[in-house]
């Protein structure tokens, strides 16, 4: 009987069971926030030349906002390509959207468009649903982001860069508010527009507490260009025209134009410098240190340019940062650089120098991070350029490469002929360059590794001379390179002995 029992209580729960699952099938779900939620997670991947091996970048977080930047949620129509891309949640609702840039390779002039991309709850997909053309037309110039300008909690999309005749350039749109379109379709409006031979920048100003409480609204930033005086004879003269938010109009209006003398100095050197790209990055390549507000230079703050090598380096507030130079565009002025840090593949940074006088700079930097980290530093200012190192000789030895094994607490390093090394410890192997120089009278050695994760290491090299033979110990202690000159890092020194293969 109860053997019955049990198997009656069986098939009735398979029957149970099976039913259930057919109205999850048949049925609508009564959960359609978190099925869209599900949805939306998912990647419209399209193909590209560009691989990254995801082993290759340490950061977790900084892989997805490299896939972001990479990938559009919708595909491309044919003869569109992607520049670059802003994943987010722009006017704080659940799902993620996207702005757009891209050019069509079947236009002649193949300017620079921005589209918007949003999720629709119905058909449960992402769907383009806006799209406009910009003024930038050279994709290795733009940056794309968003900003609250009007101070109203609107969101501007700002798309800024380089057009075919080297000039700045800017265009803003701005989200239209519901039920002010004066059709159904309105999502964005032009509310400026920009093209100048000089420098554009958005001038922020301080806000409320009622706005940062979101209780009310904040004052409108003003956007400054700066372009050549047509009226000098003075190369270096420029005009800034101050362009402020009409409310009535809903535009960016000019409301002001103030001339700036630039430095009378000799005219035909000025037009050798801003003659090309190269005589350019000739100029600068070197040492700049931060001039500030009161006219003084500031040796804690500096950038090195180093055009050759294809980076730059920025101090300042006892931190160092390296950039890879990536590109580079003449403009009226100076130049226009993009770069990369090595470390932080997401972080970009594009720098705009002028010429300011045949021993200054002045510098405008915008950041592109896709991957919020912490940047304190402010590079924007004029730079002056570093004199000649007093008491200070800079040379290599006849001995700057060697062939040897040598095996220490850091592992068995392999030093080539050919100014590379190899080292291995355990599992542990790396690669990269390495030199033997002097300076100021030290023996030092820089091991530059080529992974993008490491930074490179310089240190002094000490113990018994060589004489021309193979040492048989290295002393290295690690120190920093400055402007200051060698500055120790207090570190425990590494001895690494002759050994064999």
């Amino acid at each position: 009987m109860t053997r019955k029992i049990l198997r009656i209580l069986t098939i009735a729960i398979f029957v149970v069971c099976a039913g259930g699952i057919a109205a999850l099938v048949i049925l609508p779900s009564p959960w359609d926030i978190k099925s869209s939620r599900v949805e939306q997670q998912a990647r419209v991947v399209i193909p590209r030349s560009l691989r990254i091996n995801p082993d290759d970048i340490d950061n977790p977080a900084e892989y997805l906002a490299r896939e972001d930047s990479l990938y559009s949620k919708v595909p491309l129509d044919d003869g569109e390509v992607l520049v670059t891309v802003l994943t987010g949640f722009f006017d704080g609702g659940p799902v993620e959207k996207q702005f757009v840039a891209y050019r069509n390779l079947l236009e002649i002039d193949s300017p620079i468009y921005i589209t918007f991309i949003d999720y629709n709850q119905e058909s449960r997909s992402y769907e383009r649903i806006w799209s406009a053309q910009t003024a930038a037309t050279k994709p290795g110039t733009v940056s794309l982001s968003t900003r609250d300008l009007i101070g109203d909690k609107s969101i501007c999309v700002l798309l800024g860069g380089m057009n075919a005749q080297d000039q700045h350039t800017l265009t803003i749109f701005r989200k239209i508010p519901q039920g002010q379109g004066e059709t159904q379709n309105d999502l964005f409006r032009k509310i400026a527009e920009f093209s100048i031979d000089g420098s554009i920048s958005v001038k922020e100003t301080e806000r409320s507490v009622s706005y940062q409480s979101g209780q009310g609204t904040g004052a409108s930033f003003t956007i400054s260009a700066f372009g050549r005086d047509n009226d000098s004879s003075n190369i270096l003269d420029q005009v800034e025209i101050t362009y402020t938010y009409n409310v009535s109009s809903g535009v960016y209006e000019q409301t002001r134009s103030v001339r700036i003398p630039g430095s009378q100095v000799e005219q035909r050197r000025v037009r050798e410098i801003l003659g090309s790209r190269r005589a350019f990055e000739e100029f600068i390549t070197g040492l700049w240190y931060y001039v500030t507000p009161q006219g003084k230079i500031d040796r804690n703050q500096y950038i090195y340019f180093s055009p050759s090598s294809q980076e730059i380096i920025f101090y300042g507030d006892q931190i160092l940062q390296v950039f890879n130079w990536t590109n580079s565009i003449a403009t009226r002025y100076g130049l226009y650089v993009a770069s990369q840090n090595i470390s932080v593949t997401t972080l970009k940074r594009t720098i705009d120098i002028e010429l300011e006088s045949l021993e200054s700079i002045r510098i405008r930097v915008q950041e592109d991070v896709r991957l919020k980290i912490s940047v304190n530093n402010t590079w924007d200012g004029s730079y002056s350029k570093a004199p000649p190192p007093e008491n200070r000789t800079v040379s290599s030895p006849v001995n700057a490469y060697l062939d040897a094994w040598y095996d220490g607490p850091i592992g068995k390093i392999h030093f080539f002929p050919n100014g590379s090394y190899e080292l291995t410890n355990g599992n542990i192997f790396r690669r990269g360059k390495y030199a033997f120089f002097y300076f100021s009278n030290q023996e030092l050695l820089e091991l530059n590794p080529e992974s993008n994760s490491s930074s490179r290491e310089i240190y002094i090299v000490e113990g018994e001379t060589s004489d021309g033979q193979t040492r048989k110990n290295l002393i290295l202690s690690r120190i920093r390179l400055g402007s200051n000159g060698i500055e120790r890092l207090h570190e425990r020194a590494i001895t690494l002995t002759l050994a064999s293969e």
